[in-house]
């Protein structure tokens, strides 16, 4: 008896989820497919039903969570103003949080996969270039809402989200040798960061605090 149209979909997804979360822990080149395909519940015999490739399969992760990234942003901005509260700060303070630090599996795919993405065949790269840039003019959008301003939000966007990333990815580095380090990275990102944001005209933190 054949599988059905539906299960072969619902296959697809868990291949696609099982790869992912193993791309996030371990990298993309650390994974065979043997390994992704026992953590999806599958022999491997079954992937190329699937895929024509290792390659596909990464260019369908990336795809999948660069989406997923787009949803969460937007349901984070969306989130924060139900609550009266500032869309920037908020999304300062989640991304620099312990919680987001130690959730590698399902955090930002921006970061995740920031050290595969230069690794990666053309259409995955693209993938990631597209999430990236699509981030970016989420993020001016909201950056210009706030301020009151026209223009100017695309640059602010790269400075803040690239120091976000660059913190995140250096308190993750030392976060299970060197904890403390870790957190006083990810404290200090983060103050300086919505320091700098409650000194930008039309842009209040609302009560920030420290997460622990």
């Amino acid at each position: 008896m054949g599988v059905s149209r539906q299960q072969t979909v619902e296959n697809r997804r868990a291949i696609v989820a099982a790869a992912e979360k193993l791309f996030r822990e371990r990298g993309v080149d650390a994974v065979g497919l043997t390994e992704l395909m026992k953590a999806a519940g599958f022999t491997q015999g079954g992937f190329y039903n699937h895929f024509k490739s290792k390659d596909a399969l990464v260019a369908a992760v990336m795809e999948k969570a660069m989406e997923a990234a787009g949803e969460a942003f937007a349901s984070l901005i969306e989130n924060a103003r139900s609550a009266d509260a500032d869309p920037v700060t908020q999304n300062i303070q989640w991304y620099l949080s312990p919680e987001h630090r130690a959730n590698i599996e399902a955090g930002c795919p921006l970061s995740g996969f920031a050290g595969d993405a230069r690794r990666l065949d053309d259409v995955a790269r693209g993938s990631y270039a597209e999430g990236l840039a699509a981030n970016l003019k989420r993020f001016a959008k909201v950056i210009e809402e706030t301020e009151g301003i026209s223009e100017g939000g695309h640059r602010k966007a790269i400075t803040l989200f690239s120091q976000m990333v660059g913190t995140l990815l250096l308190s993750r580095a030392v976060a299970d040798i060197d904890p403390a380090l870790a957190d006083e990275i990810l404290d200090e990102g983060r103050q300086q960061l919505l320091t700098a944001v409650d000194g930008q005209p039309g842009i209040q933190s609302r009560g920030h605090s420290r997460p622990r």
